[in-house]
Order: C-alpha cells, then sequence, then structure tokens
C-alpha cells in the first residue's frame, strides 16, 4: 500500500523489448538503497516490482496490459517519474490510501500559474471510470500523487499545486495533451459495490452520492 506521498523523482535510462514484456530502467539515488529484488514500488503511480537492483538505478518488466493501460507508454528514455516505497507499518499516513493501481488514464489540459502567486492550477480531464468516483475536495491520485480536487466541471478537475509538489515531482516535465495516470479514492468504489449488492432494487445512483458530497 502506498499514500501518494512521492519520495523521489526517478529517471528513465533504457527501455528494452524483453520478449512480449518491456523492461524499464530507472536511474534513482534513494529508491535503490530500500530496494530488494521482488520488492513493490509505484512509479508514477503503478505498483511494479523491483529487478536488478544498481547502486543508483532498479529495473522492473511492463506486461503489455500495463503498457497500454497506463501513462507508462509515453515513456522514453530521460521521462521523468515519481517513485514512492510501500508504506511501513510504523510509517506516517501523509497522504491517503493508494494501491498503485490505475483504473484509467486522464489527459492534462495544463499547468497554469495562479495569477500572481507563486502555486498553480492542475487541470486533468478525467475518463468516465474515474469522474463518477471524483467529488470536490475529496481524493484523487493523479501521476502517484495524492491530491485534493478544488473544482469539478465538464469531466474535467483543477487542482492547486504549491511548488514544493511541481518541484519534487514530474508535473514539470509534462506537457498539454500528455497522458496521465489516475486512481480513484478506494473508499467510493466500496461504496458503489456495497450499494450494487445490498439494494438491487434502489433507484439510487452513485452520481446521487457525489452530488450529496460522500
Amino acid at each position: 500500500m502506498f499514500t501518494g506521498i512521492i519520495e523521489e523523482v526517478g529517471k528513465i535510462t533504457d527501455i528494452v523489448q524483453r520478449g512480449e514484456n518491456r523492461r524499464v530502467t530507472i536511474a534513482a539515488a534513494k529508491a535503490p538503497k530500500e530496494l530488494k529484488t521482488g520488492d513493490s514500488i509505484a512509479v508514477s503511480g503503478v505498483c511494479l516490482t523491483a529487478l536488478d537492483i544498481q547502486s543508483g538505478s532498479f529495473s522492473a518488466d511492463l506486461a503489455p496490459e500495463t503498457w497500454v493501460r497506463t501513462s507508462l507508454s509515453r515513456l522514453h528514455k530521460g521521462a521523468l517519474v515519481n517513485l514512492e516505497l510501500p508504506m511501513k507499518a510504523d510509517g506516517r499516513f501523509g497522504g491517503h490510501v493508494v494501491q498503485g493501481h490505475v483504473d484509467g488514464v486522464g489527459k492534462l489540459i495544463g499547468l497554469e500559474r495562479i495569477g500572481n502567486s507563486e502555486n498553480w492550477w492542475l487541470h486533468i480531464e478525467l475518463p468516465p471510470e474515474i469522474e463518477k468516483y471524483t467529488v470536490y475536495k475529496g481524493s484523487v491520485c493523479i501521476e502517484g500523487i495524492s491530491l485534493t480536487v478544488a473544482k469539478l466541471s465538464d469531466k474535467r478537475c483543477t487542482i492547486a499545486i504549491i511548488p514544493h509538489t511541481v518541484e519534487m515531482t514530474n508535473l514539470g516535465s509534462l506537457k498539454p495533451g500528455d497522458p496521465v495516470n489516475l486512481e480513484a479514492d478506494l473508499i467510493g468504489k466500496y461504496v458503489e459495490k456495497m450499494m450494487k449488492a445490498e439494494r438491487p432494487e434502489s433507484s439510487l445512483k452513485i452520481e446521487d452520492l457525489v452530488q450529496q458530497g460522500f
């Protein structure tokens, strides 16, 4: 389990086709020191298995499904990725519950300065499978980052970003139109399933709960 608090930004140094999978190698200063072969690590919000760990890098294999269904398909040598190690049992819970299971891919509309402020607005276009779980002031995981929704309209969400987040993640390296990994809040998905299982005759829909602030 992860919490969406990025610990380090890594850089893609190699992508090699190995059979049906692609092996990516990521240079990083901190993460390799704590990894063992087979450990989990979130790479831009995707839970991957660490392999071939070196003093300043590690690798991970991407199955065709992962390549096609996540923003990792835009990776190239030199691309920046967000890294987070799994939460320790005695660790501090800084963000929200993040599994590293991407629910869908959104599109970066833009990252724009808020007036004369040092902060930014992050605009993301949401696919339907994520939009229905996204609520005002709720949590959403974007590229592995735990963020809070500030505005919602026309299948787009807007998030206020502080300078620290831009500096410590890959957001500043992305361009309008780039795909971004999205993971919806786990609680909303469980609520939807329980409603369908326990009250099949009810006319209440997940959209109604969203409007009520759940």
